[in-house]
């Protein structure tokens, strides 16, 4: 499955917005690091984000001058602390065009998916019932379901993909014909890059009579979302590929379907009454966030939506779209190089993965290394595409708002350079 190749511009072409590029990089120190003298070119964002002074600095005024614990607090301090808290979900929700009630913070994306198997799932699957899923779907959205099918007795299916690296609609139609409990999907792959048409899949499935669960975690950087438009039942995010900290991420689930499902973890904070015969739970969304959350993480993680709405989704958009392109077509300048997914253009996001004939991936990212080129190599937690694509694993390089067509061209010199290593001219 190979992309078709874009037209490449001259190595020396600078985007349009390159003076706001430059002055959006000025707010991230890390990618000022040099390694062995050279400056670092960080494409590895489909991973993780590094992030800005803002996030930084609102991390540091937490544990310097907030801290304390929340919700149950009668102190001023705890009492502050409840309320960023509290409007940290209100700026996620308000992200996901959702009501805060329907806002879940958890760990990431992963835990997002598992709350929905564990809780939603074991509530409502039973023997025979059947889940439907993609082929692109990373393990976060696999491994679960499997769980599930495994101890309910209910059956998978896959949707396939085709060979330009887009979903198989005609095929996905005629698997809701079994009638599945529900969809899984992801809205963008983390390998193909394919910008999954949610809205379109989610109203097939309701037609069947399926409810839908999207993994966002590649999306929530990249597309303005809304998940009334979307038609989603479920929607994962996780913070870290937004720019925000490690360890949140948030569930977005229908109120009507999260007042049905019982409590995924319990404990403390997630109960209204314990009594010896007899407990209660604490209105949404407490009664998903047993324990002690991860406050100035969901602070961090709101610092980061506001700072990525500055920035100006529509505009992140265009400029990776603008990066993904440039890049499809200076890799198409390498001999034995295949890119895969769908061409560039407005079903693709910025996430371009590729083999280069005779030599393993994890060789290339350790020679691109030497070079200060930062990519990802390996499976990417997605074995069945891998098993798709024909390959043990592939070498991606991601891109965030911050990155460069220059980076971009460092990116090809250094695999130029795997090529001489391994003789390959």
């Amino acid at each position: 499955m190979e992309t078709t190749t874009a037209t490449p511009g001259p190595a020396s072409a600078a985007p349009a917005a390159s003076a706001q590029v430059e002055e959006i990089r000025a707010q991230f120190p890390l990618l000022a690091r040099e390694q062995d003298g050279v400056p670092l070119a960080y494409l590895d964002n489909g991973a993780t984000s590094q992030k800005p002074l803002a996030v930084i600095d609102a991390l540091d005024r937490w544990w310097r001058e907030q801290n304390a614990n929340v919700h149950r607090g009668v102190y001023r301090l705890s009492e502050e602390a409840t309320s960023a808290y509290e409007r940290a979900r209100q700026v996620v929700a308000t992200r996901l065009g959702a009501d805060r009630r329907e806002l879940v913070f958890v760990r990431n994306a992963t835990e997002a998916l598992n709350l929905v198997a564990y809780s939603w799932g074991r509530a409502n699957v039973g023997p025979g019932d059947r889940i439907l899923l993609t082929e692109m779907e990373h393990h976060s959205n696999v491994v679960p379901w499997y769980q599930l099918a495994v101890e309910k007795g209910a059956e998978l299916d896959w949707a396939p993909i085709a060979d330009d690296g887009r979903l198989d609609l005609e095929a996905l139609r005629s698997l809701l014909e079994h009638g599945p409990k529900l969809v899984c999907v992801a809205h963008v792959s983390n390998v193909l890059g394919t910008i999954n048409p949610v809205a379109e899949i989610a109203e097939m499935a309701h037609e069947a009579g399926a409810l839908v669960v999207v993994d966002g975690a590649q999306a929530g950087p990249k597309l303005p979302l809304d998940v009334g438009t979307l038609g989603a039942d479920f929607y994962a995010l996780t913070s870290h590929k937004m720019y925000g900290p490690t360890g949140i991420g948030a569930l977005f689930g229908r109120r009507e379907l999260l007042e049905r499902m019982p409590p995924f973890i319990g404990g403390g904070s997630m109960i209204r009454t314990v009594r010896r015969d007899e407990i209660t739970w604490a209105e949404l969304p407490a009664k998903f966030e047993g324990g002690t959350p991860p406050i100035g993480e969901a602070i961090g993680f709101a610092t980061a939506v506001e700072w990525l709405d500055g920035v100006g989704l529509d505009a992140a958009h265009a400029h990776e779209a603008e990066l993904t392109a440039y890049a499809i077509g200076r890799l198409g300048e390498i001999p034995g190089l295949r890119v895969f997914g769908p061409p560039p253009g407005d079903d693709r996001a910025g996430i371009v993965s590729f083999d280069l004939e005779g030599v393993h991936s994890h060789d290339v990212s350790e020679i691109l290394d030497r070079h200060a080129v930062c990519v990802r190599a390996g499976h990417h937690c997605a074995q069945v595409l891998m098993e798709r694509l024909g390959v043990a694993a592939t070498t991606r390089a991601s891109f965030a708002v911050y990155n460069t067509r220059r980076e971009i061209d460092r990116l090809v010199e250094a695999l130029q350079d795997v090529r001489r290593v391994f003789e390959l001219d």
